[in-house]
């Protein structure tokens, strides 16, 4: 009877090596994108940190030849001032009109988009209405100024919010119409189907099923409408004229003078105003990611 023979055993270094040698480049790899990951956050926030430095730096040493990224003598006193000035009436104005503009245009361009996908329109009149849309979306704003202006003025909301309101929607509501399209599409016909045999009228399919399943794209499209509305200027300028009317990007430009430029004030007011932002995006975050992965689908 033959001896068995032992295998031969791998070698301890070898078994020993081979984990840790997967374990180093796993860990190679996590550095690397923890690595990269910090000089991203590092390069978005930089303007931000530098933002919030000079709000909170005295004016005589902002414009010393030492300047840093962080205030040596942290001070108020710029936000004193823009609180003088009536910066909280400003804030307030932004508010009403981007809120009013977003809600205003999400409202018609979610019932837009509703009967483009749902109903069927002769000779292919849903296609051109959307590229009518299109076209209007990406028309330069100061095409329209004229016209928006005399209409305003024929129906006396010249210098008011919601004339501006009414304004906005030139852009913001063609944006809406095309991006919640995809996340109506997704909406199972067989469900409302179903709800109709039950006796669902189109209110109540509207609400009960196609407005739930549309939430995800619905705050995605409320945040990218709001940031359009918050940030806008042409139209701020052209057709405001009372001070106390002024919104937050109208109101920036007064700190721009011939003789001088209010940085401290003006990083202020940027400070301020990207506050209520990134609150709103922080809350609808998560919304915010699940209409991102449906728009991939």
């Amino acid at each position: 009877m033959s001896a068995i023979k032992p295998t031969s055993a791998p070698a301890f270094s070898d078994s020993v090596a081979a984990p840790f040698s997967d374990v180093s480049r796993l860990s190679a790899r996590t550095l690397g994108f923890y690595l990269a990951l910090g000089v991203t956050l590092a390069f978005f926030a930089l303007p931000i940190v530098w933002m919030a430095g000079i709000a909170f730096t005295p004016s005589g040493e902002y414009v010393s030849d030492n300047l840093s990224l962080l205030p040596a003598h942290p001070t108020l006193a710029h936000f004193e001032v823009l609180w003088r000035d009536g910066f909280p009436g400003r804030l307030g104005n932004t508010l009403i009109v981007a809120v009013g503009a977003t809600l205003l245009a999400l409202s018609l361009g979610f019932l837009a988009s509703y009967a483009l996908v749902r109903f069927r329109f002769p000779r292919r009149l849903d296609h051109a209405f959307l590229l009518l849309v299109l076209v209007i979306k990406m028309m330069p704003p100061i095409v329209v100024a004229i016209p928006l202006f005399q209409l305003l003025k024929g129906l006396g909301l010249l210098d008011s919010k919601l004339g501006l309101i009414l304004v906005y929607q030139v852009y913001t509501l063609p944006f809406c119409i095309w991006m919640l399209l995809s996340f109506v599409r997704d909406v199972p016909l067989s469900l409302e189907e179903a709800a109709s045999l039950e006796g669902a009228g189109l209110l109540r399919r509207l609400w009960h099923i196609v407005l739930p399943l549309c939430g995800p794209g619905l705050a995605a499209t409320f945040i990218f409408t709001l940031i359009m509305a918050w940030n806008e200027f042409l139209f701020a300028l052209l057709y405001l004229s009372t001070p106390s009317h002024f919104t937050l990007p109208l109101y920036v430009s007064n700190f721009i003078t011939e003789n001088e430029t209010f940085w401290g004030q003006l990083m202020g007011i940027g400070l301020l105003s990207s506050l209520p932002m990134l609150l709103m995006a922080g809350y609808v975050q998560r919304y915010l990611l699940r209409g991102f992965a449906m728009q991939m689908k």
